[in-house]
């Protein structure tokens, strides 16, 4: 088979709505933050379950404006510089860089080979066995839109006073015993990057019911400034902060900053495409989930070879993940190579990053044959593309080129 057919691991396609929503914000004249992200926002929230949702320029800046607030916010004296955050070692880089980035480090635990979920066994050890004390927190990360086993997850947590901030960044709309990730925790991390199931190119945000959290945030996200309005009231005269202050005092809250923080701020143009997006949410999923079904239905018998995707009704998949068997003799990058001569793209499963990740050498010889499953997941899985815009046209073609590929390697070792 010839690669007559390019088949992308994600795509996007700028339809009537979207373009409108565009049109609409250049029309209106102002790109910075107004009334489309607050709309989005609000949206978001009502979508995930929570009381609050604050958009951000990324997955990552979400991630880093959730710990730096859980560092400012005394009710958590155990977030702080040095303070040890239990995570995934296969996942983003983005999750475990955040963490260090604010002084802490991350702790990892193995992973079940098929989810890609932290084992509550494991982080019940890895705490009674050290020092419960030098742990802020747990930052479990629902890869592929596979939810944790967050009921245990936060049981542990209770007992040892830990904080629960989840990384959803891929599990949009998945839900985890009737309740959308992003709602389980204390606060949790989305992204909208394009490759995502809710696409805006580049934003994020962060999810909480917590009040003091959500203004906290709303104030470090804009460099700490003293305003903690989420809609500023200025424009009606009114202003409750410089309420507070002498009327003869020459400030702005705007530019009068209670904290050191960080410009995290979006524009109107990607909460314009999220609202859009939003809309559409269920057909997102739906076609996903029938897609991870197809593939499973006509790769199945190569089961002897590869993990395939488990199917999980409730789950949002962000994309479709095999994983090379053990004594399969396969390499990982063989199979890749010759999906890409036909026209159909892949990715590696990340690494596990404590291991494999150039960036954290200096955790190699600390974790080395501590995480076998996911140092197995990291040199030997991959993904193809789930998502929505792909027709029955492009699942077939994905798999007569595995029937192609696979074909002659099970011919040639029955000779």
């Amino acid at each position: 088979m010839a690669a007559d057919r390019y088949v992308p691991v994600g795509d996007f396609k700028l339809l009537e709505d979207e373009k409108a929503a565009i049109i609409e914000v250049l029309e209106k004249g102002r790109i910075s933050e107004w009334k489309k992200v607050r709309e989005f926002e609000r949206s978001f929230a009502d979508y995930i379950g929570t009381k609050y949702c604050l958009a951000v320029s990324s997955g990552t800046s979400a991630l880093l404006l959730g710990l730096l607030a859980l560092k400012y916010d005394e009710r958590f004296p155990k977030v702080r510089n040095g303070a040890k955050i239990i995570t995934s070692p296969v996942t983003y880089i983005a999750t475990s860089n955040a963490i260090m980035l604010s002084n802490m480090e991350p702790v990892y635990t193995d992973i079940d080979r098929q989810t890609f979920k932290l084992l509550p066994a494991q982080i019940e050890r890895l705490l009674s066995e050290g020092n419960p004390d030098e742990f802020a927190g747990i930052l479990p990360v629902h890869l592929m839109g596979y939810p944790n086993d967050m009921d245990e997850i936060n049981e542990i947590a209770d007992k040892y006073n830990l904080v629960i901030f989840e990384d959803s960044a891929q599990a949009h709309g998945t839900l985890y015993k009737g309740r959308k990730s992003g709602s389980l925790g204390l606060l949790a991390s989305f992204s909208f990057f394009i490759a995502h199931n809710i696409q805006a190119g580049e934003m994020g945000c962060v999810t909480t019911n917590d009040s003091r959290l959500f203004i906290l945030m709303m104030q470090l996200k804009a460099n700490g400034r003293l305003c903690k309005c989420y809609i500023c009231k200025r424009p009606q005269g009114k202003c409750p902060v410089l309420d507070k202050y002498d009327s003869e005092e020459d400030f702005d809250p705007r530019f009068t900053h209670e904290y050191i923080g960080y410009n995290f701020k979006t524009t109107e143009f990607p909460a314009a495409l999220g609202i859009c997006q939003l809309r559409k949410a269920d057909w997102i999923l739906n076609k996903r989930l029938e897609n991870v079904w197809y593939l499973n239905e006509k790769l199945k018998k190569y089961s002897d070879l590869f993990y395939l995707p488990l199917y999980i009704e409730d789950t949002s998949y962000l994309a479709y993940h095999i994983i090379i068997k053990e004594g399969a003799h396969l390499s990982r990058l063989w199979i890749r190579n010759k999906l890409r001569e036909k026209g159909v793209e892949s990715r590696p499963l990340y690494g596990c990053i404590p291991t494999q990740q150039p960036a954290y050498k200096q955790f190699k010889d600390k974790y080395q044959g501590k995480l076998p499953t996911a140092d197995y997941v990291g040199t030997n899985g991959f993904y193809i593309g789930c998502h929505q815009y792909l027709e029955k046209e492009d699942l077939d073609y994905i798999c007569r080129a595995f029937d192609e590929i696979l074909g002659n390697i099970i011919v040639a070792g029955s000779r």
